[in-house]
C-alpha cells in the first residue's frame, strides 16, 4: 500500500503532522482526535516513493449530508495532475481528467452508476497498474483511467477537497 504523509510545505493540510504506513492498521475502528486532525479536508499528503504498478491508495470517508462535490487528485508535486477525480452530486457524475505539460486532456465521464450517497460512508481504492489506474468504490470496479503521465514514480502527492470527511487513508 502507498505510504502517505501529510504535507509540511505550506500546502493545505496540517503542518508538521505525518501519516505513515502503520496508520492503515486494520485494528483501528475510528480515528483518534489526532488522526482526525491529520485527515482534515482539504487534505494534501505525500505518497512516499511515488506510484508504481501494484501500489494502491485507499480512501475511506463519509459524504457530507448535503454535498455539492468533492475532488481527489494525484499530482506530480506542484506540476502535472496524473489523475483528477471530481464527484458532482447534482449531475451524479464522476469526472476524470489529467493535466500534463500545461494543458488538460479530454475529460472522461462514462460510469455505469454513481456510487456516492449523501451522508453515507464509502471506500474508494485507486489501484496503479501498468497501463492505467483502476478505480473501485465499495469493492466494485467502476472504471479504468489510462495513464497520461510518463513517469509513475513522479506521482508523489494526493490532494482531497470538497463535501466529504476522510475517516481513513492508506
Amino acid at each position: 500500500m502507498a505510504e502517505l504523509r501529510a504535507r509540511e510545505d505550506g500546502r493545505p493540510g496540517t503542518p508538521g503532522k505525518r501519516l505513515d504506513s502503520s496508520f492503515g492498521d486494520s485494528m483501528l475502528v475510528s480515528p483518534s482526535k489526532d488522526e482526525q486532525q491529520l485527515l482534515a479536508v482539504p487534505f494534501c499528503g505525500s505518497i512516499k516513493g511515488g506510484m508504481r504498478p501494484g501500489k494502491k491508495i485507499t480512501i475511506m470517508g463519509i459524504v457530507d449530508p448535503e454535498p455539492d462535490s468533492f475532488d481527489i487528485s494525484l499530482t506530480c508535486g506542484c506540476g502535472d495532475v496524473a489523475l483528477e477525480l471530481s464527484a458532482r452530486f447534482e449531475e451524479k457524475q464522476l469526472l476524470r481528467n489529467a493535466h500534463v505539460s500545461g494543458s488538460w486532456g479530454e475529460e472522461e465521464t462514462a460510469i455505469s452508476y454513481f456510487p456516492f450517497i449523501p451522508h453515507q460512508p464509502f471506500r474508494l481504492e485507486i489501484h496503479c497498474e501498468h497501463q492505467s489506474f483502476r478505480i473501485f468504490v465499495d469493492g466494485q470496479p467502476l472504471f479504468d483511467f489510462y495513464h497520461r503521465v510518463r513517469s509513475l514514480l513522479a506521482i508523489d502527492t494526493i490532494q482531497i477537497s470538497g463535501s466529504l470527511t476522510i475517516t481513513k487513508l492508506n
